[in-house]
């Protein structure tokens, strides 16, 4: 094949960026306008950051204005890249100015954290920080959580720009052709709808629950993104209150749950769509049986001498690490071996397809559960047909495949880094913890990556790694690597 001029397919997508960067830059208006009103001494960073980011996002709407064009797969896929490695960039334009020792590599790490919903830091002295830079961070998450693309999917189509395909690129999950609404634009508003009216709830839960208003902001921000920035050194543990850790977990449950349900509900004013989720009941079988199994070992094992209190803390974390949050009450990594490593086994597939949150989804983990079954069943039965169903629809192999291939590159990829990092210098654990927490977007892992500590101690390289990691987990995989291959840049 004829290679085609990288250059020459990349000028149609600069228009559509420059929005999105355009966009990008006003969101930074939140933190400024508290910061201004705190004067906090950030506002410098912030004039600077949103001129930047505006200024790029002109520069790169003028330079494809003249190539507007419908949008097809191959510029989809590369446009959520684009947009995925650089509004990081510029969103550690604040944290760059405000903290003067703070690296880049470091910067741009904690940015990429924020927008994929990690929720890993390298900062310390969180209390110290002010308000306007916790809500960045947060806000970061929030924008993160169901796409910075979908976000702005809402407005391109009244630009004649169509977004289906960044749609399908950036939406979880095997089966991303389901049809909420006839239009993509009112999809990524009803979306955008149910989340800014929970983000809503949670905030004024927190607040009459005791919180600050910032914290209630921040750490509302973060739930609903299901990332796991905190403006406490000490995570959730700082405020030590069964109230405010009961809303967590219940948010934190329901951002887990795929939005579409949510949306659906909300439109018919059902809860049907619940009763006939292929996902849900394997979803809180996990979370609830995790929760009372570790609670209950925490309390026979003499960890916990109060029963109540090894469930709590247990549930917390159960949940918060299940779902991919990553907030903290208690420092897991301090418990049994085995509990830390049931804590990242979870948060590898337990959340729903089309939530917020990160790993292989539950959809994925029930349809290999039922291919297993069946390739069983096929033993006994060699001339039997068994079809795989969810619900009352029978899956096609074609799907079946997909996600075969998805779990042996998922695996790979958590094998090749582990073994990447441990070559640079880490212990295995806190390596093979590394992987397992930044490839699926969930935050504190074990060792020296703990709830305890931050990813400060890492080396630039293991930096870079971890950042990578959070990147291919965010965009599941293929998204990114199928920009790798070198027949994507062929005609």
């Amino acid at each position: 094949m004829r290679a085609r001029p990288a250059t020459g397919r990349l000028f149609p997508l600069l228009h559509v960026l420059g929005m999105i960067l355009g966009v990008f830059g006003l969101t930074m208006l939140l933190p400024l306008a508290i910061s201004e009103f705190t004067d906090d001494a950030a506002q410098r960073a912030y004039d600077v950051a949103v001129l930047a980011t505006l200024a790029a996002g002109l520069a790169l709407w003028l330079a494809g204005r003249h190539r507007r064009q419908e949008l097809r797969a191959w510029d989809g896929i590369l446009l959520v890249v684009l947009t995925w490695l650089l509004t990081p960039l510029f969103a550690a334009l604040p944290l760059l100015i405000y903290l003067p020792g703070l690296s880049f590599t470091d910067a741009y790490f904690e940015t990429m954290s924020g927008l994929t919903t990690t929720g890993a830091t390298v900062l310390t002295g969180l209390d110290k920080l002010p308000a306007s830079i916790h809500i960045w961070r947060a806000q970061l998450h929030w924008l993160g959580g169901l796409g910075v693309i979908v976000l702005v999917v809402a407005v391109l189509p009244l630009l004649g720009v169509g977004g289906r395909q960044m749609f399908r690129a950036e939406t979880p999950g095997p089966m991303k052709d389901d049809k909420l609404t006839p239009r993509m634009a009112e999809t990524a508003k009803g979306l955008w709808k149910v989340y800014s009216l929970l983000t809503l709830a949670c905030i004024g839960l927190y607040w009459a629950f005791g919180m600050t208003p910032a914290d209630a902001v921040v750490h509302a921000f973060s739930v609903m993104g299901l990332g796991g920035f905190s403006s406490h050194d000490a995570s959730f543990g700082y405020f030590r209150s069964l109230p405010l850790e009961l809303i967590t977990v219940v948010f934190a449950a329901i951002a887990g749950l795929n939005f579409s349900l949510h949306f659906l509900a909300l439109r018919g004013r059902s809860l049907a769509p619940y009763r006939t989720d292929p996902e849900i009941r394997w979803y809180f079988l996990f979370l609830l049986g995790s929760c009372l199994g570790l609670g209950l070992l925490l309390w026979l094992l003499g960890i916990y001498t109060s029963l109540p209190q090894a469930l709590r803390d247990a549930s917390f974390s159960v949940v918060s690490m299940a779902t991919t949050l990553g907030l903290a009450t208690a420092d897991f990594g301090q418990w049994p071996t085995f509990m830390g490593l049931w804590l990242l086994f979870l948060c590898s597939f337990t959340t729903s397809a089309g939530s917020t949150g990160g790993g292989i989804k539950m959809l994925r983990a029930v349809l290999l559960y039922k291919q297993v079954h069946r390739e069983l069943m096929r033993l006994l039965h060699p001339r039997a047909e068994i079809p795989v169903r969810l619900g009352s629809r029978t899956v096609p192999d074609k799907i079946l495949y997909a996600v075969l291939a998805f779990f042996f590159v998922y695996v790979a990829s958590i094998v090749a880094l582990s073994f990447l990092l441990s070559l640079s210098g880490l212990d295995i654990l806190t390596a093979f913890s590394a992987v397992v927490v930044t490839l699926n977007n969930t935050g504190p892992g074990l060792g020296r990556v703990g709830p305890s500590t931050t990813f400060a101690g890492l080396t630039d390289f293991q930096t870079w790694l971890c950042t990578f990691s959070m990147l291919l987990g965010r965009l599941e995989l293929f998204t990114l690597l199928v920009v790798l291959t070198p027949v994507f840049w062929r005609r």
